[in-house]
């Protein structure tokens, strides 16, 4: 059984573990003639790497991504690209303290109970280092994104921190770039900055919610029923480790509001159709409308954490855990680019999907 691979025609199969040699991606089906090099991936790659600054895991890894195969004199040649990076700064001595414990809220106990082996160092596949590898894949769907549907731009945010969530009329995407927490809203990067600080200081950790809005994205990819766009966003966004949940659009809001409320209303602009609002996160029946495609997942907090938890043993004994080592105490802040990602690879599979059955739209309104 393969479950290492996601996407339908550009297809990512991740591999390694967080304190292997090295891990990566296997990307097959990406389109030929895409100009593509490693500082090109590398871009994408630094938003997500370790030890940037206090809120983030200090193991310093460079995330020096490699391309081995599927690329010739700058560009991809159709044939699967490989994509390497080397671990450099794996310290796995920080958990043989845990080799026979579990750590509550982490995979530890589920992939023994499956399979009866587990890497205990740093977690192995279930490791947030996996992500490395989407991030570097979704590097490579970007460039591919801009020569088939160049108007699209992909960027991810965080709009809430625990029980803190952003104040949206405050909403500046100047400033998403701006702060270690990829967010729009300025004021509540300081007093996230000072509320993390603390909980960092104690131990502790906690959860988050990132958002990643897809603008010019056509109308009309995706498809009914079993290949909808957004089943294979939610199921691409649940996939990132540590993530609880996945909206589209309105999401979990939506059950609060009556049908009026609800229901984008159409007019026709100069250009086509235009809509009153975007409760639908920019996707109707599976199929775009061309607005924004909106989704949002939570994370849950770093298990890993550096305050006492009870647990039991391989051996069924119960005994007390403390988790040493360099954890994220949020997550969520280097979940930002990975969702990014996600959301770049799975617009691409669904736009050569497109391509492939429809080429154009065939329905014109006006």
């Amino acid at each position: 059984m393969s479950m290492n691979s996601f996407g339908h025609l550009f297809r990512v199969t991740t591999w390694g573990e967080s304190h292997g040699p090295a891990l990566g991606a296997t990307v097959d089906g990406c389109p030929p003639g895409v100009a593509i090099d490693e500082a090109m991936i590398q871009h994408w790659l630094d938003k997500r790497k370790p030890g940037q600054n206090k809120f983030t895991t200090q193991r310093r890894e460079p995330d020096q991504v490699k391309i081995l195969s599927g690329v010739f004199e700058g560009q991809t040649t159709g044939t699967p690209v490989q994509l390497m990076i080397e671990n450099t700064d794996q310290r796995s001595k920080d958990y043989g303290d845990i080799m026979d414990k579990f750590r509550p809220g982490h995979a530890d106990i589920t992939y023994w109970q499956k399979y009866g082996i587990r890497d205990y160092r740093g977690g192995g596949r279930s490791s947030a280092r996996e992500t490395a590898s989407r991030v570097a894949a979704g590097g490579l769907a970007r460039e591919a994104i801009k020569q088939i549907a160049p108007n699209v731009q992909i960027t991810g945010y965080m709009v809430q921190m625990g029980p803190r969530k952003i104040d949206r009329t405050n909403f500046d995407w100047s400033q998403i770039e701006q702060n270690p927490f990829w967010t729009p809203d300025s004021a509540a990067a300081e007093d996230w900055a000072t509320y993390l600080d603390d909980l960092r200081k104690s131990g502790n950790s906690v959860g988050a919610v990132v958002e990643v809005v897809a603008r010019g994205v056509p109308a009309g990819i995706g498809a009914p029923v079993y290949a909808k766009l957004d089943t294979d966003l939610a199921a691409a966004m649940m996939s990132i480790n540590a993530v609880k949940g996945v909206e589209i659009g309105e999401g979990m809001a939506a059950a609060e509001l009556t049908g009026e409320a609800n229901a984008d209303e159409i007019f026709m602009g100069q250009d086509g159709p235009q809509y009153s609002s975007n409760h639908a996160g920019g996707i109707l029946g599976g199929i775009s409308t061309g607005q924004d495609l909106v989704v949002r997942f939570a994370v849950k907090p770093t298990s890993s954490i550096l305050t006492t938890r009870k647990t039991i043993t391989k051996s069924g004994k119960e005994t007390e855990i403390i988790t040493k080592g360099r954890h994220d105490p949020c997550v969520g802040i280097r979940a930002v680019p990975v969702g990014e990602a996600m959301m770049a690879c799975v617009i691409l599979d669904h736009l050569l999907l497109h391509r492939g059955q429809i080429g154009e739209n065939r329905g014109r309104i006006g």
